[in-house]
């Protein structure tokens, strides 16, 4: 589908969630831990490994209705990802994460270093032992993750990766050489040296 198409006609199910909500994206994060409604099956959201939202095969558009709906986002003890409200919840597609972090801010050195980082939908993380950075190699590379909130991610984009490998020192943990980071009083592992090497 062309890139310029317009957005598709409005989904019920997508009015039925932003009438839900009401004024609740501007009272800060909503408490969806605390909201179980039933569950009323899967609607045709997917977000893509870039971490563009589509709804029925287009991209959404407008910004205001991506974060509003990555406020009300869930991670369920099975791992599927819902949109919850307090009267239901739907589940969507998520290709690899649920958002991306694409700015960094980094103060300080070694143990005392604290980074903070910023995703697509402003969410503001800084990284610790409650919000550690996770490292997989791929067949596309290293990529990194940082738990966001609750069970909800963001891969670190390409260009902050780079940054962080600059950050990473070797360091021996329960006698193994290991190639990370340190953050927020945390050492966040990237590979065992002898791979990294």
């Amino acid at each position: 589908m062309s890139q310029d198409a317009p957005d598709p006609a409005p989904d019920p199910a997508l009015a039925r969630l932003s009438a839900a909500l009401g004024d609740l994206g501007t009272r800060g994060p909503p408490p969806v831990e605390r909201w179980n409604p039933e569950h009323c099956g899967d609607i045709d959201i997917r977000i893509a490994a870039d971490g563009t939202w589509f709804h029925n095969g287009s991209p959404i558009r407008r910004p205001k209705l991506v974060k509003l709906f990555a406020s009300i986002l869930r991670r369920e003890p099975d791992g599927s990802t819902v949109l919850v409200t307090p009267v239901e919840k739907v589940r969507i597609a998520v290709e690899d994460a649920h958002f991306t972090a694409v700015e960094m801010a980094v103060e300080g050195e070694g143990e005392g270093r604290r980074i903070a980082l910023r995703t697509n939908v402003d969410d503001l993380v800084s990284v610790d032992a409650e919000h550690p950075l996770r490292f997989e190699d791929t067949a596309d590379g290293l990529k990194p993750y940082v738990r966001v909130r609750g069970g909800l991610t963001a891969l670190v984009s390409r260009a902050l990766t780079y940054d962080l490998v600059d950050l990473a020192e070797e360091r021996s943990l329960d006698g193994e050489s290991w190639l990370g980071l340190w953050a927020g009083g945390a050492f966040h592992r990237i590979a065992p040296a002898e791979a990294a090497a």
